[in-house]
């Protein structure tokens, strides 16, 4: 009997370690396509909308694709809705 894996919409958002130029932006959307890079209050960011089994997973393969593209992260932020809805 095979095992189904729903998968949900998970919300979260990559707070980057620098601004990424014009070029470094294009390299970013080449890695991903479900993640918005934006820089909000000063900070240089990437919100997603990720499709997982579970939180966890769609933020460790966002950060897999970040890195992927020569960017490193400084923290996660999630909102509380998705914490609740992770559970």
């Amino acid at each position: 009997m095979a095992v189904q894996v729903y998968m949900k919409e998970h919300f979260f958002t990559l707070i980057l370690t620098r601004d990424p130029d014009e070029d470094e932006a294009d390299k970013l959307y080449q890695a991903f396509n479900d993640g918005t890079v934006a820089t909000v209050a000063g900070l240089p960011q990437i919100s997603f909308h990720r499709l997982s089994d579970s939180l966890e997973a769609a933020i460790r393969s966002a950060l897999e694709d970040v890195r992927s593209a020569g960017f490193a992260v400084g923290r996660v932020e999630i909102e509380p809705d998705s914490l609740l809805q992770a559970s």
